[in-house]
């Protein structure tokens, strides 16, 4: 007697369960992750560092040596502002972070998108300084670029690639349930 499917009426069973499948980080997802919240940390901590201190050298100097507030007013402005940038580019890569360590296709496609500007610029400065300086920021990018593009890795960020389908359901048991 070979095997018959259940009547009609009767629950049928899908061959894949419906619940999405638990996607497991690749490990480069992971250091790329960690750096770019370490990245994130060192920016919010220069950007306070920029704004405390400059306000604080500003007020030791202007009573030192007596001078208005105008003489420094302009310098401790722009010290002001770039140190107000800093910290909102550490919010953005703390979150670019999280979004990475998640596996959110949105941090996929601006970490690919940064790092190809990051690329290109890194060409640039090669082309016209002429030093061997800029080389390993440019093989980083490189690196990750090719990382990021990695099937496995495009299958974690939901980007397509290769998804392996889970296996196939046992076949059914004929006579009684072994417990």
């Amino acid at each position: 007697m070979s095997y018959q499917p259940p009547p009609t009426g009767y629950p049928q069973y899908p061959q894949y369960p419906p619940y999405p499948q638990k996607r497991e980080r690749p490990f480069g997802v992971a250091i790329i992750a960690v750096l770019e919240a370490l990245d994130g940390i060192l920016y919010l901590l220069i950007g306070i560092f920029m704004i405390v201190g400059g306000i604080a050298f500003a007020s030791i100097i202007m009573k030192w040596i007596n001078a208005p507030i105008t003489v420094f007013g302009t310098g401790m402005i722009l010290i002001g502002v770039v140190g107000g940038v800093l910290i909102i580019f550490g919010i953005i890569a703390l979150i670019m972070a999280k979004g990475l360590w998640d596996g959110k296709g949105w941090a996929w496609t601006i970490t690919l998108i940064l790092n190809i500007i990051g690329l290109i610029f890194g060409i640039i400065s090669l082309i016209f300084t002429r030093s061997g300086g800029g080389i390993i920021p440019l093989l980083i990018n490189v690196i990750i670029i090719y990382y990021l593009t990695r099937p496995h890795v495009k299958a974690f960020f939901g980007k397509g690639g290769y998804v392996q389908p889970p296996p196939p359901p046992p076949p059914p048991q004929r006579g009684y349930p072994q417990y």
